[in-house]
């Protein structure tokens, strides 16, 4: 089920909102200003790390999809570049330093049980650091194609269906 947006008062000059059709689809909208709310969809990064034919996976701290194991991955600050931040978001839950070596792909979803409506997916080669669990992983590990553990979300699940079959 997709997340529900809400706005209940207009950030301009803080009148009730009304839902009105603006560009063909309903938006909460400021009958005193005319101020009209977008939303802007959640937006996250992930990298697919190996070392020796196995891949780095967290296993998530917190919910959702708490205790489930995921690529590292987080989300992207409003000015921050997508690459900077798949590399940030490693080294925060990993401790790893890693470079981006280039785009596995882009994933819209809003109904996957995350809190991201699009995830960017990225390949990352490690350059250093002592692989820890660190910010909202519990655990993290090494794994093979063979002995992946329970997965959380929809871009985790397509990147390590890739990787499994060795087309990425």
């Amino acid at each position: 089920m997709p997340k529900e947006r809400i706005a209940n008062f207009c950030p301009q000059c803080g009148h009730a909102l009304e839902l009105q059709v603006h560009y063909a689809l309903p938006r909460p909208s400021c009958p005193s200003c005319g101020h009209i709310v977008f939303f802007s969809p959640n937006v996250a990064v992930l990298a697919l790390v190996e070392v020796e034919n196995k891949v780095l996976l967290v296993q998530r701290k917190h919910e959702p999809k708490q205790g489930y194991w995921a690529l590292p991955a987080g989300f992207m600050e409003w000015n921050e570049d997508p690459a900077a931040a798949a590399k940030r978001e490693v080294l925060e839950e990993t401790g790893l330093t890693i470079t981006i070596n280039g785009l596995i792909d882009v994933y819209h979803t809003p109904s996957d049980g995350g809190l991201a409506d699009i995830v960017i997916a990225y390949r990352g080669t490690l350059v250093s650091g002592t692989a820890q669990a660190m910010d909202d992983a519990e655990a993290l590990g090494w794994f093979t194609r063979e002995d992946l553990p329970p997965l959380a979300f929809l871009p985790t699940e397509r990147v390590l269906e890739r990787w499994k079959s060795g087309t990425i």
